[in-house]
């Protein structure tokens, strides 16, 4: 629909490793974790910089998914594209997290790190702090999971952030600007314009990453410190070694299907991984993502339904949780669950995992949720994780933003939009635009930019130098 902007894919030197973005991160986790254990009021006190690293980076959150879906879906010139994404990204989601579901159940049963507790249920209390968490997730009812995909308002979907609501009326609108025609095409330009300016403001953001990773580390540790892990850090370990299980064999295994290196994708996406990591929160690597995604040569319809979906449909690393949480705190209290009543915690979970996407904290609210549903376990057995529950959404962060972003690139393959070879060989370090494929979908183009002066032969050459959390260029 738009014209293709030519770049420029001219070598040039390679910019030294302490001018990379993901070094300084990395030095930053580092410094806080140090800060938070040798002094724990000061790390305490740094909780500022990372709440405020991550409000700066999700404060254009929904405006950006919203003008990457409607740009996107204006451009495609076949609706029904739009429609197979859709579906065949739900298709995707359902499969991977029942996978993700499974194998925390099948590991927790196995290891069985709650066993040697021995918790008397009596003795716990829920905190008012976890109360406000539980009461989130018992008030929902089974029809809120429709029903929170329709605003009531579409100013508030944007102020509130609930991403499910913000998707469902940026497909509504982008389906309208593309049976305009000639008419939508003029919404569909400034609607990439405006994306672009979101996305350069986005891109100063992430130069402060490593003071908001450092405040967040610092925090963590200062706060909770290694001393508060005790008899739950087999509960932690567990889940980290699961996580990196389902990295490898389950993630690695889907982009194999697909053709594409698990190694090098991996890599691809390492500094969303680490502010997802550092923050604690996925949705500050969602820009990223769908950036890099583009820059791959993925359709802007299908990176922008199949992530920001993702984001509600997708939590790969919090269904992990959710078994391996509602388990262990079973063994803790010496509740021993049939295999019934295990598949019935897994329906549920289904379900939970799907339904409290837009409410705050959401993990910790989905496994309150799941808890309280069948009256199986103590509402108040959530208390034993509670403290822990920081360590564990650090990965739960990590590995929700790689299913989403493998997610892309399965869902982009699978219609037919971008080949293996092209995929693998972009984000190994190559041009984009320099392996077009004439039959992939028709996508609306980027905007013209800069030259492009990076190095083609770097492993980095796919993102900016310094700024490497912009995929843009």
């Amino acid at each position: 629909m738009f014209t293709q902007e030519p770049r420029d894919t001219t070598p040039s030197r390679a910019r030294p490793w302490y001018r990379r973005l993901y070094v300084w991160v990395l030095a930053g986790m580092a410094a806080g974790a140090i800060t938070g254990l040798v002094a724990p009021d000061l790390g305490d006190s740094l909780q500022v910089l990372g709440d405020l690293f991550v409000s700066l980076l999700t404060m254009l959150l929904g405006p950006i998914l919203f003008c990457m879906v409607v740009s996107g879906i204006a451009a495609v010139a076949n609706l029904r594209s739009v429609g197979k994404v859709a579906l065949r990204s739900i298709l995707y989601f359902e499969v991977v997290t029942t996978v993700a579901l499974l194998l925390g159940l099948v590991v927790v049963d196995l290891v069985e790190p709650g066993s040697a507790m021995h918790v008397d249920p009596s003795r716990l209390r829920l905190s008012e702090s976890v109360a406000q968490r539980a009461a989130a997730g018992t008030e929902l009812d089974w029809t809120d999971y429709f029903t929170q995909l329709v605003p009531d308002n579409a100013v508030a979907a944007f102020a509130e952030g609930h991403i499910l609501q913000i998707l469902f009326l940026s497909v509504l609108i982008g389906i309208a600007i593309a049976s305009m025609g000639e008419q939508g095409r003029a919404v569909a330009r400034a609607t990439e314009r405006v994306s672009a300016v979101l996305f350069t403001v986005v891109r100063f953001v992430t130069y402060l990453a490593p003071v908001g990773v450092f405040g967040a580390m610092a925090y963590t540790t200062g706060h909770f410190g290694a001393a508060t892990l005790g008899a739950l850090v087999e509960l932690i370990a567990t889940f980290y070694l699961t996580s990196l299980v389902f990295v490898v064999v389950v993630l690695g295994g889907a982009l194999l299907l697909a053709g594409l290196r698990p190694l090098r994708t991996f890599r691809y996406f390492k500094e969303e991984v680490l502010l997802a990591f550092g923050a604690s929160s996925s949705e500050v690597a969602i820009p990223g993502i769908v950036r890099k995604l583009e820059n791959a040569g993925v359709s802007k319809g299908t990176a922008g339904i199949t992530v920001s979906a993702g984001y509600s449909f997708n939590l790969d690393g919090t269904c992990i949780y959710l078994t391996l949480s509602t388990m262990f705190i079973a063994q803790a209290l010496g509740l021993h669950l049939s295999f019934g009543e295990q598949l019935m915690l897994l329906l549920v979970m289904l379900l939970s995992s799907k339904g409290t996407a837009g409410v705050t904290g959401g993990g910790f609210v989905m496994l309150t949720t799941t808890v309280s549903s069948l009256s199986l376990i103590p509402v108040s057995g959530v208390m034993l994780v509670f403290g822990v529950d920081r360590f564990m959404s650090e990965c739960r962060a990590v590995v929700n933003s790689l299913g989403n972003a493998v997610a892309g690139l399965v869902i982009s393959r699978w219609q037919g939009e971008t080949r293996a070879r092209e995929l693998n060989a972009i984000m190994g370090g190559g041009a984009p635009g320099l392996l077009h494929d004439d039959r992939r979908l028709p996508v609306a183009a980027p905007l013209a930019e800069p030259p492009d002066t990076r190095d083609a032969a770097s492993p980095n050459a796919g993102t900016p130098r310094f700024a490497e959390s912009d995929p843009r260029r």
